[in-house]
């Protein structure tokens, strides 16, 4: 005979779950050295810095493409 495992279905309200985001957030940032924060800001610069060349860059390839299938 097989068993069934049953799920028991749990809503949380809106407290609970910000109180659980903000718990988790809390206790995870006592965990953060400043020269991890410092790391993770300027990879985060990088990556915005990158991300925006790169979307310009294909927009150029783009328009190139474009115009020679035109022609």
């Amino acid at each position: 005979m097989k068993k069934v495992l049953q799920m028991t279905k749990i809503t949380l309200d809106y407290n609970t779950k910000s109180a659980i985001i903000g718990g988790t957030f809390f206790s995870s940032i006592t965990h953060i050295g400043v020269e991890d924060l410092a790391t993770t800001i300027i990879l985060a610069i990088i990556g915005a810095i990158v991300s925006y060349i790169t979307s310009l860059l294909i927009k150029h390839i783009h328009k190139r493409l474009q115009k020679r299938i035109k022609r």
